[in-house]
């Protein structure tokens, strides 16, 4: 059977405990209702990811937050494909750190990078602890002019929540650059919470240090939800009809919010987020 609908791939390790997943049926809905954007979206366990042929016939990969990740291979393996293969790629939260990690070892040559949350005592920690944690904080990221970022969210200011104390070590910044990455977002101090790529290099491959999918109150998909499911369909038309990936779980489950949280989902309540001094 095939299928013209665009497929999702949700690499993550699927939690109804953590608001940022249990946020997503509810996001596909609204993108459906609201945007026209229908999506067949299926949980991938990071512990599958990085299985030979994993992300065949997807549209679209979204590696979203629950750092550390069941499998850190998993998730790289998952970047890499996407980026490989010019798939269109987000990442929110630790999908943004894994995007780094993945960007420094296999474009950079820097090997022996590592994940701080995942490996505190080894050196070259590219993804170090944020000097301030950002859990259950919101604050203001400057989006830089001109770049896939500023054309997705139509702005160059915007107010975004976080559940995170882990960010990208400045030390790196230039190495990664240096390669082609793009750092298009900042806060206020200048750290980086948005990264690309060309879009000569990638038709969207784009990743943010805060969690849109925490945006208002679920029933409408933030701005960068929308471009990400847009270049799924674009993806989709282009590449045509494909198998479906029938041996994982659709995306939909249980209530769309819990309101409990373990790991990197987010505050309990999201209107109680703070202000980042």
């Amino acid at each position: 059977m095939t299928y013209l609908t665009p497929r999702i791939a949700l690499v993550g390790d699927r939690s109804p405990a953590v608001r940022s997943h249990a946020r997503i049926p509810g996001l596909l809905d609204a993108l459906a209702e609201h945007d026209r954007l229908v999506l067949d979206a299926y949980w991938i366990p990071t512990g599958d990811a990085g299985a030979p042929g994993a992300l065949d016939g997807f549209d679209a990969v979204w590696l979203l937050p629950g750092s550390p990740y069941r499998s850190e291979a998993g998730a790289l393996a998952a970047v890499r494909t996407a980026r490989e293969g010019r798939i269109p790629f987000l990442g929110t939260c630790a999908g943004f750190q894994h995007a780094v990690l993945e960007y420094a070892h296999n474009v950079c040559g820097l090997t022996d990078a590592v994940h701080g949350e995942e490996h505190p005592d080894r050196e070259h920690q590219v993804i170090a602890p944020l000097s301030c944690s950002l859990v259950g904080h919101e604050g203001a990221v400057t989006v830089t002019p001109g770049t896939l970022a500023e054309r997705v969210l139509g702005t160059t200011h915007t107010l975004e929540r976080y559940h995170c104390a882990y960010g990208l070590n400045t030390a790196y910044l230039d190495r990664l650059r240096a390669h082609g990455l793009r750092f298009s977002g900042a806060d206020g101090s200048g750290d980086v919470r948005i990264l690309e790529l060309s879009e000569q290099d990638h038709p969207f491959f784009l990743a943010s240090l805060f969690q849109p999918e925490l945006s208002g109150d679920g029933t409408r998909a933030h701005a960068m939800i929308r471009a990400f499911a847009t270049a799924a369909t674009a993806h989709a038309d282009a590449n045509g009809p494909t198998v479906n990936p029938t041996s994982y779980g659709p995306a939909s489950y249980g209530p769309t919010d819990t309101g409990t949280d373990t790991g990197t989902g987010a505050a309990t309540d999201p209107d109680a987020y703070a202000p980042i001094a």
